[in-house]
């Protein structure tokens, strides 16, 4: 699967994988200063989200393929990859099948364990938006705000529409194939999969993503591994701790 992507810079790739929901655009500021400190930074958007084509497959094997392909296609060397929650399982995953494509590793907020579907509420809202008929962002928000109260959450969700044609908007999210796939989610990473290779796992402080029982399994699947915790950031930690975040990639990188 050929991959959206906007790439920024020149340098040692840096692949940044975005979270549930989300897409590359996400991390575009962050980017921009990665860009500015010599790398070459590729802001993928995966599939079912943002540009990227759309498949009823959708799991975390798939994901990984997907990324191989993508440092394939443009042949690319001594890749660091980073992915943010469900980036980061999907970013573990390339790193375990395919440990000769990615010489460094970065896991933001995210185990390699099995986490209970959470996000129905959030899927329940999009789907009102995307059989809604919108001629403006203003109804999208009405629409969200009966299953989402949270201002911030609404306007990360609502960076998922786009202008489908005159008058009318959509939703660029694969949302049936995410609703039906949603298990595969949480999957934990398989027993047998590891990765040697230097690896940083970025907990935030405020988050419960990864726990100190956590530290041993980490371990185990990446024993060349270290977790460093950003202060004053929950599962969001690139958003909420952008300068703290910025320095734990640059220290390791």
């Amino acid at each position: 699967m050929e991959l959206y992507s906007n790439i920024i810079g020149e340098g040692r790739p840096l692949l940044i994988l975005h979270g549930f929901l989300g897409s590359g655009d996400n991390w575009k500021t962050l980017g921009g200063e990665f860009a500015e400190a010599g790398y070459e930074v590729h802001l993928i958007d995966q599939r079912n989200h943002g540009r990227s084509p759309h498949s009823k497959e959708f799991n975390y094997l798939e994901l990984a393929k997907d990324v191989k392909e993508y440092i394939d296609a443009r042949s690319l060397k001594n890749v660091i990859l980073l992915g943010h929650s469900m980036g980061g399982k999907a970013a573990m995953t390339a790193a375990s099948l395919f440990p000769n494509k990615i010489e460094k590793l970065i896991v933001v907020d995210i185990a390699p364990k099995y986490y209970a579907p959470h996000h129905q509420q959030i899927l329940k809202g999009l789907k009102a938006v995307d059989e809604a008929s919108l001629s403006s962002r203003g109804e999208a928000e009405d629409v969200l705000s009966e299953y989402i109260k949270e201002p911030a959450v609404q306007m990360f969700l609502l960076k998922n529409l786009y202008w489908k044609s005159k008058g009318r908007l959509a939703l660029r999210l694969n949302l049936d194939s995410l609703i039906n796939n949603i298990e595969a989610l949480g999957a934990a990473l398989p027993d047998e999969y590891n990765y040697s290779k230097p690896t940083l796992f970025i907990k935030g402080e405020n988050s419960d993503y990864i726990s100190s029982e956590d530290r041993e399994l980490i371990s185990k699947h990446f024993p060349a591994s270290k977790v460093v915790k950003v202060p004053k950031a929950g599962h969001w930690v690139h958003a909420e701790n952008k300068k703290g975040f910025y320095q734990a990639v640059m220290d390791f990188s």
